[in-house]
């Protein structure tokens, strides 16, 4: 799995009610990530995200922005084992 990464990322701010994990969803389809995307009860939203490590790194330059109508004030990061257990990229409820 060279060339791969994993990571699982929390994303703190206005990032629920502004359609984050469906641009979230789009935006790693577009540079195809597998993985998946959830509200957490305290208002953050979560995420799982695997696959090239570049473009991981472009996600992860996404997420610090997120969609236009969302306001990210911080992005934890952790690194974790690849493991290619993902089929694609979805929006868990």
């Amino acid at each position: 799995m060279i060339g791969r990464k994993r990571v699982h990322v929390v994303v703190y701010g206005r990032v629920q009610g502004v359609f984050f994990r469906d641009f979230t969803r789009k935006e790693a389809e577009r540079l195809c990530l597998k993985g998946w995307v959830r509200n957490c009860r305290d208002g953050t939203v979560e995420a799982v995200i695997e696959g090239n490590a570049d473009n991981v790194a472009e996600m992860l330059h996404w997420l610090h922005h997120g969609p236009p109508a969302a306001r990210v004030d911080e992005v934890v990061i952790r690194q974790e084992q690849p493991v290619d257990s993902e089929v694609s990229f979805v929006v868990r409820y």
